[in-house]
Formats: C-alpha cells, sequence, structure tokens
C-alpha cells in the first residue's frame, strides 16, 4: 500500500465524513434561515415540471442502487437465492436508465437556469460550483456502468469497491481493494467523495429535511380585509391629518 493509496482512500474518506457529518451541524446551529433550497419555481415552471421529476426521481433510484450494492455483501444477494446474473442484468438495466434520468433532468435544470433571467440571477457562485460537482459524479458514475458492463465485458464491483466501501465504516479501511478497481470507478468515487465534503454548504442538505412539523402544525387562517364586516374602504392617496 503506497502513501497516494492511503491519502485517497483512507484519509480522503475520513476527511469527507467529518466535514459532512459536521458541517450539517454547524449549518443547522448557525444558518438556519439558510437551510432551504431557496425554490425558484414563481419565476418558471414549465421547464422545472419536466426537469425536476427526471432527476429527483432518477436519483432516487441511483441512489437506491447504491446503498443496496455498497451496503448489502454479496453473501447476502446469493443466500437469498438471487443469482449473479439476475444481480448484474438487474443493476445494469436500472442502473442505466436512472443514470440517463437524472442526468437528463440534471441538464434540464442548468438550461434552466441558464436560460431563464430571474433564476439566473438567483444562482449563486455556490451553486454552480455545486451543480459543476454534481454533474460530474453523475457522469462518472453513468460512464463507468456503460463502460465497464455494456461496453467492455463487465465488472463485479461488489468483490472490491463495495467491501472498502464497508471497511471505511468498520473503521478497518483496506485501500488495497481500490488499487484493482478500473479508472472511472476510482474517479467516480473521488468525485463523490467531493460533493460529500461541500454537501452542507450549498443547497443540497434540503434532502435531509424532512416537514414532520407540518403533520402537528395548525391551521392557518386567512382573512380577506374587504369582505370583513366594518371593514374600512381604503381611499387613494394621502389621508388628510385631522387638527384637533
Amino acid at each position: 500500500m503506497n502513501a497516494l493509496d492511503t491519502v485517497l482512500w483512507v484519509v480522503a474518506p475520513y476527511v469527507a465524513l467529518t466535514v459532512f457529518v459536521l458541517g450539517h451541524i454547524w449549518r443547522y446551529r448557525y444558518d438556519k434561515f439558510g437551510w432551504t433550497t431557496r425554490s425558484s419555481q414563481l419565476y418558471e415552471s414549465r421547464l422545472l415540471r419536466i426537469g425536476s421529476p427526471l432527476f429527483h426521481f432518477g436519483i432516487l433510484v441511483v441512489l437506491l442502487g447504491h446503498i443496496g450494492g455498497l451496503v448489502i455483501p454479496k453473501s447476502w444477494t446469493e443466500a437469498a437465492g438471487v443469482s449473479e446474473e439476475a444481480y448484474h442484468l438487474t443493476a445494469v438495466v436500472l442502473g442505466t436508465l436512472a443514470g440517463v434520468s437524472t442526468l437528463a433532468g440534471l441538464a434540464i435544470l442548468i438550461y434552466r437556469r441558464r436560460t431563464v433571467g430571474p433564476v439566473f440571477t438567483a444562482t449563486t457562485r455556490n451553486d454552480k460550483f455545486m451543480y459543476a460537482v454534481l454533474a460530474l459524479v453523475i457522469v462518472l458514475g453513468l460512464s463507468a456502468t456503460v463502460a465497464a458492463n455494456i461496453i467492455g465485458g463487465g465488472y463485479d464491483y461488489r468483490t472490491t469497491i463495495s467491501p472498502w466501501f464497508r471497511s471505511v465504516f468498520y473503521l478497518q479501511p483496506q485501500s488495497e481493494l481500490m488499487a484493482d478497481a478500473p479508472v472511472l470507478f476510482r474517479l467516480h468515487a473521488l468525485s463523490a467523495l467531493l460533493l460529500f465534503s461541500i454537501w452542507p454548504f450549498t443547497r443540497l442538505v434540503h434532502m435531509l429535511t424532512a416537514p414532520i412539523g407540518y403533520l402537528t402544525r395548525p391551521y392557518i387562517l386567512y382573512r380577506s380585509r374587504e369582505n370583513r364586516t366594518g371593514a374600512r374602504t381604503p381611499q387613494r392617496g394621502w389621508e388628510p391629518i385631522s387638527r384637533s
């Protein structure tokens, strides 16, 4: 195990995890009002109605696929009667479709931010950097899947990348497992670590928020001023000041 492997596959993961956890704690304590997506739906909704579902449903399937592939050991799926061929086919088909959907949705959202004036004005440098990193992660992940499993002869990441991923949480990181992984998979993993490092400081924090308070919040009543009994009819212009 050389020094570079130690930095990339031992030090970097723990740095990213530490920043991810502590960054969210700091953000919640000192920037509660900034814990939002800063929705721009009022500015434009046509492209948003197309891009947002594509991106969010696609990224949800991608996330579930990563959890299943990285967290659940290969021996567990085999014990459950799922053959390697069935798992591989399902993962490749669903992963590719979800990746294309996510990338297409993100492309529409980025196009919308760049071409719709008010939305572009509300886009910060932080947003631009976040979109760039997020696009990089998705492109590398989709490219790795296509290159290894569709164009190439197939690659079983559950024998190298998945054990390494779990070893990080076991506090016994096995960096040597990543040495044999294809370059695109390693680049995808490193870009994901970068994404998790900047996550707490971007609008992505909204993914960790559940509107549970809405279930117990009292109703808000809105009353029209004009329809109230005895309501005073507003007058135009300045009202005279009475002299007493």
